[in-house]
């Protein structure tokens, strides 16, 4: 992901501002793979309540290689054992080979499922997002429709501006 300041970042902290579960919460943002000892330093450290793995659009295993999943799935389980808030930033291509991890199964997980939508505010009014199945009656009952403009509300909205604060840890 190409965030200024960003480029060469293992960790940050700051508010999570985006209106999940955690909004408000004091977070680690981790990047890429990172040794538990570290993280665990890091969030007792800074004070967090929460932490948001694969930030900075680093969660990338290779879908077809299971053993590349593995050191994301120790590192988050380890947490996640504990019972620490921890998000998952998954891209959109991810989600089926994702499900094999568990991680739902953990009350104290959130899945933030990232679907890139390039330019945005040029849909009309009538755009729809259909959440659908990987094919006809494959794994889910049905489909669900949503109106693009009311999955835009105001009260669901991060602007740019309120990912300034973020502060890099050393």
């Amino acid at each position: 992901m190409d965030r200024p300041g960003h480029e060469t970042v293992d960790f940050f902290t700051g508010i999570e501002v985006e209106k999940t579960p955690a909004y408000g919460l004091p977070t680690l943002f981790v990047v890429g793979i990172q040794s538990i000892e570290d993280i665990e330093e890091h969030y007792r450290s800074n004070s967090c309540e929460h932490i948001f793995f694969g930030a900075n659009h680093s969660f990338s295993p290779t879908i077809a290689d299971e053993d590349s999943w593995i050191p994301w799935e120790d590192m988050i389980y380890y947490f996640l054992k504990r019972n620490f808030l921890c998000t998952l930033d998954i891209p959109i291509t991810h989600i089926e080979p994702f499900h094999e991890t568990g991680f739902c199964e953990h009350n104290t997980f959130i899945p933030q499922i990232r679907i890139s939508l390039p330019y945005i505010e040029l849909f009309n009014y009538n755009t729809m997002i259909k959440l659908d199945d990987k094919d006809f009656n494959k794994s889910n009952p049905g489909v669900w429709c949503h109106g693009l403009h009311d999955l835009m509300a105001r009260d669901k909205f991060t602007d740019w501006s309120q990912y300034k604060n973020d502060k890099e840890v050393q």
